[in-house]
């Protein structure tokens, strides 16, 4: 859930199976039909912005060139944005993004800028209205003084959902709170946490993700203390109803699931390569998950791992065959230079997963569906324009970022995404100097030309 580089989606050429799509052919690039600046955007260090698009208006939230907390709100059918800014200021912290969601009356939710901090919310008190944003203190009173990873997500019916971790790293709680639009109030979705690290590590979980017969499944590592290396045990649960969990093979689980009671599908030790933000869940074409990560083999180098789930028990195979050992440590956060995708079926019997690799670069394997091994390496899917690669800034070591439309307009064949620029991130730590001047946040209005 950490999101260090605001990469994997878009740098990976993932697409959300949530939303049914194929993944897109190599060969198709993307056109920008319409690009549309934001804001001058502070750009010192990254921090995740969000863009929601809901119906026939879209809404950005990020930092300012002042890292003043900032929404902007437009219709699709104006060029226009109208401006407010929040009582937030961000700091050095690539933990502190903003996450935003509506509820079905059409009232913007709002969290960010938390890393082991008192909550911080904001709820309009009009429908699409950003001007009527007001702080809400509490949601439900307990377990909201050290907030980090703010997530809102629907449930089975459509529920609003808000999950984050309650305490710091390597000593946490994952917590679910469910919205209730008639009173306009949150209540705890479950009386416990759902995954308690006891006081002594805490769960670094992927996005549940939703099979097509409506089971949610949800993979997590642990982590011991703020060291990075200390990631160990890839974990998996599943659900029907976000209240009732069990194993794979259907096993009750009792919550909240702890490290003695959740079932681990890889004990890859604390220092074995393993790290959060890089174990994703995804599914094969018979709907079956399997879970993607990378860890140490036995000569020491870094290799991407997929376990899926086969007549009951979980399958272990190593996909690359890298001569290269990333070994990384510490707090704060830090750029990766591996990421693994999801594993996708493409709707052709086929199978792909999406990595970037220092020496490869960003390319897709084509798997074998029987075994789950790579047949044939493919290059990587463009999910941007390749011109919109190349840095605007003149300031050495600036990056582009890029982050997905976490709502959706009701055009066929549209997307949307968020483009601005900072430098790396720099371990939660100021710079020394004079910050970098402000870049340009843009919303772009993409189309596949396939």
């Amino acid at each position: 859930m950490i999101r260090l580089l605001i990469l994997s989606a878009v740098l990976l050429g993932s697409v959300s199976t949530s939303k049914g799509a194929d993944v897109q052919s190599a060969s198709a690039e993307p056109v920008v039909e319409e690009s549309l600046e934001v804001s001058p955007v502070w750009s010192g260090h990254p921090v995740g912005f969000c863009l929601l698009t809901h119906g026939d208006r879209q809404y950005v939230g990020f930092y300012d060139h002042q890292r003043r907390m900032t929404v902007a709100a437009r219709k699709l059918n104006e060029r226009d944005w109208q401006l407010i800014h929040l009582p937030q200021t961000l700091g050095w912290d690539s933990h502190n993004y903003i996450a935003m969601a509506i509820d079905r009356a059409g009232h913007l939710h709002l969290a960010g800028n938390m890393h082991g901090v008192p909550l911080v919310y904001f709820r309009t008190d009009q429908p699409h209205d950003i001007h009527s944003f007001k702080q809400i203190q509490q949601m439900v009173g307990r377990e909201e003084s050290r907030v980090t990873y703010p997530k809102f997500m629907r449930g089975p019916k459509g529920e609003l959902i808000f999950t984050y971790r309650d305490g710091g790293s390597g000593a946490g709680n994952q917590i679910l709170n469910v919205y209730d639009p008639d009173r306009r109030a949150w209540r705890r979705l479950l009386d416990v946490p759902l995954i308690d690290g006891q006081g002594e590590m805490n769960a670094y979980l992927d996005t549940w993700r939703r099979d097509r017969q409506g089971t949610y499944h949800l993979c997590w590592v642990w982590r011991d203390t703020p060291d990075c290396a200390t990631n160990h045990d890839v974990c998996y649960a599943r659900t029907r109803d976000l209240v009732h969990w069990e194993r794979s093979d259907g096993t009750p689980l009792k919550l909240p699931i702890t490290y003695k009671t959740g079932e681990i599908v890889d004990p890859v030790p604390a220092g074995g390569g393993l790290l959060n933000g890089n174990v994703r869940l995804g599914f094969d074409d018979r709907d079956r998950p399997v879970i993607s990560y990378h860890k140490y083999d036995e000569q020491g180098y870094t290799q991407a791992y997929n376990a899926r789930l086969e007549e009951g028990r979980w399958t272990i195979r190593k996909v690359s065959d890298w001569e290269y050992r990333w070994e990384f440590s510490g707090g704060g956060s830090i750029s990766y230079e591996i990421a693994v995708g999801s594993v996708q079926a493409d709707g052709k019997g086929r199978l792909v997963q999406a990595f970037r690799h220092p020496r490869a670069g960003s390319r897709r394997w084509l798997l074998d569906p029987k075994t789950l091994t790579p047949v044939e390496t493919l290059p990587g899917v463009r999910r941007t324009p390749r011109a919109l690669d190349k840095v605007e800034s003149g300031v050495p070591g600036m990056q582009v970022r890029w982050a997905e439309d976490s709502g959706a307009s009701d055009q066929a064949g549209i997307r949307y995404l968020l483009r601005w620029e900072t430098l790396g991130p720099h371990r939660d730590r100021p710079r020394e100097g004079e910050p970098p001047p402000p870049a340009t946040l843009r919303v772009l209005k993409i189309s596949a030309n396939e």
